[in-house]
């Protein structure tokens, strides 16, 4: 077995770059950088002083003792906080030009900054306190470990000037926590994530279907029916709210209506388009509940309930969904639509209109102002509602045309599993949206990806979200050119590592699970087996059943999103038939003949799980796989039997099938190699 994860680990380092070999490992990659030669050392002496008018701003303050304290344990030097501005001749000086005296930030702040390293030390200098938190992630990034062949081996900034400022003002993430209830302190490590990657929006999705999760005080019947006793006191809110202000994070939050509202309704039925009784939806099949428009109690409710929600939260923009309300409830019902004849609405979507007017005035006397998803598109609604498309770049370029600002998250949904690299290469400016005219281009504000959490956990989020996030919000803030999928992976790599100095587990987590399911069997065995598996994609599981309710404790739940090693195996593979030569193709097949032997000694371990039993047809396509790669690697020169390659590719064909909502992420290369037999 040693052996074997000896061979595993050592193909692991020949494919990932060396540090070295990367420019810069900086995500997202700046605007304008310039590196020079020569590199600044970072050791126990390293002391920040802080001026300018902005260097009294508590967030500029608790942003450089955050800094020291995770430098210590990003280098494990015994760093000791010294008094911020004490030291004219510090090894970091932060000159903060102005000082932001709005208690809430707001969208299109300056969050410029310019970083400097030479021998002189670190300057950085920013106009706002935004701009310095922005920077000093940047730095964080830049201090790593210098190789064990340097002159002085230890932790070393490179010498660079650096200028940098966000393509777009809005960089999100939607996080939906009514399926699955993230706790406080998971969103809290969220936001340490988004701020790391210059992300500077949560959009916190606290109601749907499958959950309320908000203390109201004056309507407390809605988490008490609706949450089952899973919600955010409305401490926990302002808790979070400050947290996230406090590292450049707005929160906006979204209460899904009229749509989506099935756990509105169990404690208020009166505001139900039906007669009750109602529900929380936990299964699939479970009626959902849509809110009632023609009722002006309906409005009296929520005018309430969003004045208590506006002090909760203290950002200009408020959501409201608005997306996928099915119109035959309302259709169904005859007082609706007499309602509908009576106020020349038309049909339904005359009257989500008409609601969706109703919530705009609402909120704006509550000083917000409306998001909602694209279907609350329409001619009566007020051009000053913010649009966020799920739909694609065609309902996005149509809103901006229509007058209304936007952003985009199709593309983005990363409980999709799909890679990186497809996330990458979308663009809110692209596609549809590239046509547009220059001013209608200005009203794309930007993005968010989107965690749908049918299939993520409070144990497995930072996984599904990590790194590939990190790769969104290089798209976000980066200059258009920057698209080079190579770099992005390389350093996609290193940001993985340094999310997990920063407190997140995108690694560590599914490691503790992979060895839950191990149990007393060699853990090692089930990572390497686990390492060329992927989740399915889309929304293939979905279908399969998975919803609020499920138990999120197999296999599946216990691997990233993309598969690394079989990416480079892949890329490997193309080198080796673009040039073949012996190196290659052995290279190749000692990786082949290491993931076979991790098969097989992974299958006692799926024998003895009845929670991994599952995955045996798997191991078995697996070890085909390995055979035929090695086999085809071998007929390059000599021609195979005859029946050979149609018989073997039949079989790789069928180990592509799905199995336990698992995919083997090898099986491509593989076809390649048996294809490529003459």
């Amino acid at each position: 077995m040693r052996k074997t994860v000896i061979r595993w680990l050592g193909w692991l380092a020949w494919c990932l770059p060396a540090a070295a070999q990367v420019p810069l490992p900086v995500m997202p990659w700046p605007e304008r950088v310039e590196v020079r030669p020569g590199s600044l050392a970072i050791d126990a002496s390293l002391s920040i002083g802080l001026f300018g008018a902005g260097a009294a701003d508590p967030r500029v303050q608790e942003a450089a003792r955050r800094t020291l304290a995770r430098l210590a344990r990003q280098t494990g030097l015994p760093i000791v906080p010294r008094e911020a501005g004490s030291a004219s001749n510090a090894t970091l000086r932060i000159v903060v030009e102005q000082r932001d005296h709005r208690p809430p930030q707001r969208l299109g702040d300056d969050e410029r900054y310019s970083l400097e390293a030479s021998n002189a030390g670190l300057r950085l200098s920013a106009d706002t306190p935004l701009g310095a938190l922005r920077g000093l992630e940047t730095l964080l990034q830049l201090i790593q470990q210098s190789s064990v062949n340097a002159p002085t081996p230890g932790f070393s900034v490179p010498f660079v000037e650096i200028r940098d400022e966000p393509r777009f003002p809005w960089r999100g993430l939607s996080l939906d926590v009514s399926r699955h209830f993230i706790p406080a302190d998971g969103i809290k490590r969220t936001i340490d994530g988004l701020a790391a990657v210059k992300l500077n929006v949560l959009h916190w999705h606290l109601s749907d279907d499958q959950g309320f999760r908000v203390e109201s005080k004056k309507y407390p019947r809605l988490h008490q029916f609706g949450s089952e006793g899973q919600y955010y006191t409305q401490a926990e809110i302002r808790d979070v709210v400050a947290y996230a202000r406090a590292r450049g994070v707005r929160v906006v939050p979204e209460f899904d209506i009229p749509g989506h509202a099935s756990s509105w309704l169990p404690g208020y039925p009166s505001l139900g388009s039906r007669p009750g009784p109602f529900r929380v939806v936990r299964e699939r099949g479970d009626p959902p509940g849509l809110i009632d428009p023609t009722k002006e109690s309906t409005y009296r409710f929520l005018d309430a309930f969003l004045g208590e929600m506006a002090k909760l939260f203290p950002d200009e923009y408020f959501h409201i969904g608005g997306d996928e309300v099915n119109p035959r409830e309302w259709s169904s019902e005859p007082r609706i639509l007499a309602f509908i004849k009576r106020q020349r609405l038309g049909d339904a979507r005359g009257l989500q209109a008409y609601f969706n007017r109703r919530l705009e005035q609402i909120l704006a006397r509550h000083g917000k102002r409306m998001v909602g998803w694209d279907e609350v598109v329409h001619p009566d609604l007020p051009k000053s509602v913010v649009i966020q498309s799920w739909r694609g770049e065609k309902s996005l370029a149509e809103a901006a045309r229509a007058g209304y600002r936007g952003i985009l998250s199709a593309g983005y949904y990363l409980d999709l599993m799909q890679p990186a690299s497809q996330h990458y290469m979308v663009d809110p400016l692209k596609g549809e949206t590239a046509a547009l005219e220059a001013d209608e281009r200005k009203r794309i504000l930007g993005g968010e990806a989107a965690m749908w959490e049918e299939l993520a956990t409070a144990e497995n989020l930072d996984a599904k979200l990590w790194p590939r996030l990190a790769a969104i919000a290089e798209r976000f803030w980066s200059p258009e050119s920057v698209t080079d999928v190579a770099s992005m992976y390389d350093r996609l790599e290193i940001t993985n590592h340094w999310l997990e100095w920063l407190g997140l587990t995108p690694r560590s987590n599914l490691r503790r699970m992979r060895q839950r399911l191990a149990g007393t069997m060699p853990a090692a065995a089930l990572d390497a087996f686990a390492s060329v598996l992927e989740p399915v994609k889309g929304y293939e599981r979905h279908r399969n059943g998975y919803g609020a309710s499920m138990a999120l404790n197999r296999l599946v739940d216990a691997i990233p999103p993309e598969s690394d090693s079989a990416r480079e195996f892949a890329k490997a593979v193309e080198g080796y038939l673009a040039a073949p030569n012996a190196a290659r193709a052995d290279a190749l097949r000692q990786q082949l003949a290491a993931w076979l032997e991790s098969a097989q000694q992974v299958r006692p371990v799926l024998e003895k799980n009845s929670l991994l039993t599952e995955n045996l047809p798997l191991d078995d396509a697996l070890v085909m796989l390995c055979r035929a790669g090695t086999e085809a690697l071998s007929f390059q020169a000599d021609p195979p039997p005859a029946d050979w390659k149609p018989r073997t590719l039949a079989a790789v064909q069928d180990a592509t099938k799905h199995y336990a909502s698992l995919m083997i992420a090898i099986a491509p290369p593989v076809q390649k190699l048996v294809d490529a037999v003459p």
